[in-house]
């Protein structure tokens, strides 16, 4: 029992932190701009692609650093050229403008690398098990992940919170004619937010592509689990977002690996299921439980863990 314990958690707390870095740039996005930018899983898959065509050529740590300022400049001129056009018309003309952005990524993305599913090799000095834990193995790339992750969450909270930069951020978000007064850009600056926004979409792609497979269909495989941790954390919360990747990923593995049945769950309750459902394992259930968890964050508070800030009609 203890050995299944400590690898599950793990093994989720692994699957929480790749959630992280997609959710971080989203929740980012919305916290300083009010966009909730229904491309972000979009430029999470084209930092995957992208990637995976860098490696090939220059290996995976030039992927690593020249996939993300590539997607980053992307989203850069996204913002530039069209989000700024249709953001004093509303948050509604931004999700229809971003929610077509998806769909001509996810388009193009066929165009150009086409509907079979490629490959995400692991560099050498990142393959293998690092560990043993009570048996089983821990896979050194997951624990590089892992610490991706934490560094990265750590530098946005220097960035946002410590240095000049995020204050010159923060006080553009509420003050936009004071901070132009005092000379700064605040297009600009909204501008760089939304371009590292996407940078960490793309981070986590190109990080998460040997686990996963890089085809067309991830961006709709990752985007709603995206905004159901985004939801539970709070909109805008950067922490509330850390938590709720952990408990996300975690829950999702544990339930992979039980072998309990719901027949068996309600049972120790005294209460009785049909025969169809009281033979649906925990495992079967697992990829509904993080929408039931949204859903019971909605009835019980709907701001989320932390939420911080609503957008304005």
């Amino acid at each position: 029992m203890l050995q299944w314990f400590g690898v599950n958690l793990l093994n989720g707390a692994s699957v929480g932190l790749l959630l992280f870095m997609l959710s971080a740039g989203l929740t980012l996005i919305f916290s300083m701009l009010g966009v909730l930018n229904f491309a972000h899983a979009s430029f999470y898959m084209l930092g995957a692609y992208v990637g995976q065509a860098l490696a090939a050529q220059g290996g995976f740590w030039f992927a690593l650093i020249a996939a993300p300022l590539i997607v980053g400049v992307a989203g850069a001129w996204f913002e530039r050229l069209l989000l700024r056009r249709v953001h004093a018309r509303g948050a509604l003309a931004e999700m229809l403008l971003t929610f077509g952005a998806a769909m001509v990524i996810g388009e193009g993305v066929k165009l150009a690398w086409g509907l079979g599913p490629l490959p995400a090799t692991i560099p050498p000095v990142l393959d293998g098990p690092l560990f043993t834990l009570y048996g089983a193995s821990f896979a050194r790339y997951r624990v590089f992940m892992m610490a991706t992750a934490i560094v990265m969450l750590g530098a946005l909270w220097i960035v946002l919170r410590v240095s000049r930069t995020g204050l010159v951020v923060r006080a553009a978000l509420t003050h936009p004619d004071a901070v132009e007064t005092l000379g700064h850009d605040v297009p600009r600056v909204f501008t760089t937010v939304f371009a590292v926004g996407t940078a960490l979409a793309a981070l986590g792609g190109v990080i998460g592509a040997p686990l996963a497979v890089i085809e067309p269909a991830m961006a709709d495989a990752m985007g709603p689990i995206v905004f159901v941790v985004v939801v539970i954390g709070g909109l805008g919360s950067l922490s509330g977002a850390l938590v709720a990747s952990l408990l996300i990923g975690c829950v999702q593995t544990f339930a992979v690996s039980a072998s309990a049945s719901a027949g068996s769950i309600a049972a120790s309750f005294g209460v009785t299921l049909p025969p169809a459902w009281s033979a649906l394992t925990v495992a079967q259930m697992a990829p509904v439980l993080p929408y039931l968890l949204l859903v019971a964050m909605l009835a019980a508070r709907p701001r989320g863990l932390f939420g911080e800030r609503t957008r304005d009609a």
